[in-house]
């Protein structure tokens, strides 16, 4: 079930003080299996989870049965701050804890060396009491899981591997392993908040405050609480704290919060400022056009908070495999304690310390931890970079694209139309062609009819209009002062049975044909202009071995022309939604080995920025239509945009597969040293602990590294 349809039946929670990432697949794996909370995903980096609010009392039993201490709380009911969870007072009893068994295993260690030997019992004593202060809450918790019959994880294995090691007279390995496991937790901890705290930096686009107009008076009120329709004042220095309308004032906003750009853009009376921006010099009075659970910072904030939530393939591999691991190196340590010496290769307790020292090496948990955290690196990456993606599985499908089809008005073109020949056929004359066609268009929101009023320049009289039709993919079919109409592609005049002049061939532009009461009246051109950095992303794109394709509704000769300026592979023209679907369809069949993307304008390739392997929406600023339809939005209008959104999956893939094999080769190496007797407990504290501190650090460049190309 998608994020989506749960939140329509769900609430969303978040689980607090849950720092666990093999916890909180069990977490996950328990939810799910409960017929009365159904399919459900956990997200470890946001720390939550959607619900039925009537499955909130099973669903903290779960959780106490797995992770103790792990509190379920409404997401407006959080009683503290991650800062807050790390100045608390369990974590400073923790800090204590870990100094107080660090110096007692110092006294320990460095006592003999003075020659001092201390009696047994006050060596124990020493010992045992370091041993306990950190390893209490790994022992509690392996006992309650064993009770319950969950065996297997990193508590039992470091409970089993520390015990046998005290059992054998290996005091010091013992305190200094569950010392070290301690100490590795707790930094391991502190890296996965910063990695949280990145992504609450990321939260704070999100407005704190609005500033109402209230007659005459400005009350300052949470953004959830204005209406649509009332008025908002917006300071310099300010966040734009909702969608709306600019009634008054003007100014220059800085957009870089949703679209990754800093070029400052200026606002008027009557332009569309979104909540997110920050307001940079005048005072702006905007008019509420969407609640703030509507507006376009609201709904990127979901998507990026979500993304972790669609797990990639290899997110999901390694779940998996996690499951296996672990039981299948315990059942290996069982083994070699038990097998060697029954054929005289050795001493029971040479044997047994070999086993326990596999047990500490074969936590999983730097390979559960690693790879979540690698793809919110990703996501939160591009996000702010104004790319937003929908989830790990789309940023892992970007490393295997094959080819790129590119719609063309609006994503390779800029979509702003001029008029730049006027037509007419024998009988009619220049201004009647452009009155009566700029009346048919009266309605349309196409870019190509805007220019055709923008032209005409006169107002349009709607009592002329008598009545009107769309014909999709076609053109307009409409009754103007008694007159049958007809504006659009020549197909439409052939339909009508309408004679037309041969087609010109190399025109850069569109034709715009028009049949008034069964004759053909003319022509418009209309001409585009190719987008900054479009054909210089094309070039990247081919050179990297993608495979390029342009498809447009646009003429056989438009499209020609367009295609060799910016040097498209392949191209295809006078299609109809429809046929897009069907292109893109043909492609994916064609090409099993590799994904298909398509990038479009978002709102009229809805159809096939759905069916393609990875929909791209290009310059989705606002548009509700791209981001309902889209896996990946590219908020800046910018082709070249594309090329850091494929950047930064492939190094995203690059540092994710570091960390799997980095920790798996590390920790079979010293399993094997470890079965040789080469390797001892102090050295597979670094296999468990320091192979997943290390893999969490590998796993936080990606999100520092967002400036990239292929």
């Amino acid at each position: 079930m998608s994020i989506e349809n749960q939140s329509q039946e769900k609430l969303k929670y978040r689980l607090e003080g849950l720092s666990c990432a093999n916890c909180a697949l069990k977490i996950e794996k328990a939810f799910s299996s409960e017929e009365t909370i159904g399919e459900t995903s956990l997200n470890f980096a946001t720390q939550t989870v959607y619900l039925p609010p009537a499955a909130l009392e099973l669903a903290q039993r779960i959780i106490d049965r797995i992770e103790p201490g792990v509190i379920l709380r409404p997401i407006n009911q959080l009683s503290k701050s991650l800062e807050q969870e790390e100045n608390s007072s369990d974590i400073k009893w923790k800090k204590i804890r870990m100094l107080g068994a660090g110096m007692l295993l110092a006294i320990g260690l460095i006592l003999p060396l003075l020659n001092i030997n201390l009696p047994l019992a006050l060596e124990y004593t020493v010992f045992l009491t370091a041993y306990f202060l950190v390893g209490y809450e790994v022992l509690y918790t392996a006992l309650r899981n064993i009770t319950k019959g969950a065996l297997f994880d990193e508590n039992f294995l470091m409970a089993l591997g520390t015990i046998g090691a005290i059992a054998i007279k290996q005091l010091p390995e013992a305190v200094g392993v569950m010392l070290f496991y301690t100490v590795g937790e707790y930094i391991q901890d502190l890296a996965v908040n910063r990695s949280r705290r990145s992504i609450q930096a990321l939260m704070d686009i999100r407005p704190d405050y609005a500033n109402l107009v209230h007659q005459l008076d400005v009350q300052k009120v949470a953004p959830e609480d204005v209406q649509v329709g009332q008025l908002i004042l917006v300071r310099p220095g300010e966040k734009v704290p909702l969608d709306g309308e600019v009634v008054n004032g003007s100014s220059f906003v800085d957009t870089s919060a949703l679209t990754g750009e800093s070029v400052p853009r200026n606002m008027e009376k009557g332009d569309t400022i979104l909540a997110g921006m920050v307001n940079s010099s005048g005072v702006l009075t905007v008019r509420v056009t969407r609640p703030f659970a509507e507006s376009s910072i609201q709904k990127i904030l979901d998507l990026v908070e979500n993304a972790s939530s669609r797990k990639a393939p290899t997110e999901k591999f390694i779940t998996t495999f996690s499951r296996y691991y672990t039981p299948a190196v315990v059942f290996i340590a069982l083994g070699i304690a038990i097998i060697p010496p029954l054929i005289g290769m050795g001493t029971y307790s040479e044997w047994v310390y070999r086993a326990l020292t596999i047990l500490v090496i074969s936590c999983p948990c730097a390979l559960v931890i690693s790879v979540p955290l690698g793809y919110f690196g990703g996501i939160g990456g591009a996000s702010r970079q104004g790319i937003l993606v929908k989830g790990a599985n789309y940023l892992e499908a970007l490393t295997k694209v094959k080819t790129v089809v590119f719609d063309k008005t609006g994503t390779l073109t800029q979509g702003v139309f001029d008029v730049v020949e006027i037509n007419p056929a024998k009988g009619f004359e220049s201004k009647f062609l452009m009155e009566i066609t700029a009346a048919a268009e009266a309605h349309s929101s196409h870019p190509i009819a805007k220019s055709i009023r923008e032209s005409y320049g006169s107002a349009i009289d709607q009592g002329d209009i008598e009545d009107y039709e769309e014909v999709s993919g076609k053109g307009i079919r409409a009754r103007i002062k008694g007159y049958e109409v007809l504006v659009g592609k020549a197909v439409l005049l052939k339909d009508s049975g309408i004679l037309i002049p041969d087609e010109e061939h190399g025109l850069k532009g569109t034709l715009v044909y028009v049949a008034v009461s069964g004759k053909y009246a003319g022509q418009i051109l209309i001409s585009d202009r190719l987008k900054v950095g479009a054909k210089e992303t094309i070039r990247a794109l081919e050179n990297s071995g993608i495979k390029t394709v342009m498809l447009t509704g646009d003429h056989q000769t438009v499209a020609e022309s367009v295609a060799k300026d910016l040097g498209v592979g392949e191209f295809h023209a006078d299609l109809l939604p429809q046929d897009k679907v069907a292109w893109v369809e043909k492609l994916m069949s064609g090409n099993s080995q590799g994904k298909v993307v398509f990038v479009g304008d978002g709102i009229n390739d809805a159809p096939v920025l759905m069916r393609a392997d990875v929909g791209i929406a290009m310059g989705g600023l606002g548009s509700d239509a791209a981001i309902e339809a889209a896996d990946v939005v590219l908020m800046e209008d910018q082709p070249a945009k594309l090329l850091t959104a494929i950047g930064i999956a492939a190094f995203t893939k690059k540092i994710i597969w570091q960390n799997i094999f980095f920790a798996l080769g590390i920790k079979l190496g010293f399993v094997f040293l470890g079965a040789i007797g080469i390797a001892t407990m102090w050295e597979a504290v670094f296999a468990d602990v320091g192979v997943a501190l290390l893999a969490v650090l590998n796993a936080t460049r990606v999100s520092r590294h967002t400036s990239l190309e292929i």
